[in-house]
């Protein structure tokens, strides 16, 4: 455990930078039964934020995961399949094969 200084709110805004989007978008709106079923939707929901949700500080661009290809574009762009993450309360929208 880390302590953070009194007063201090900037110390801990890296936390609560992901701490509000995880509470609104996922927390709130699902019922938790047990710990391992909290801890799939947390890494899930990791797993959105850090390859799929866009981010301000680049530019509203989405951290691509390594070996990933880049963004096509709005042209070459044929078929779209929507996937969902958290039991339809997130949705991805990928290039269909």
């Amino acid at each position: 455990m880390v302590k953070i200084p009194p007063r201090a709110p900037k110390a801990n805004a890296f936390a609560k930078r992901w701490e509000r989007p995880v509470r609104h978008e996922c927390l709130d709106w699902v019922l938790i039964c047990n710990r391992r079923h909290l801890e799939n939707l947390l890494a899930t929901s990791v797993m959105h934020h850090n390859t799929a949700r866009p981010h301000r500080g680049i530019n509203l661009a989405v951290p691509a995961a390594e070996g990933e290809p880049a963004p096509a574009e709005v042209e070459t762009i044929r078929l779209i399949e929507r996937v969902d993450l958290l039991g339809g309360l997130v949705h991805e929208y990928r290039h269909a094969a």
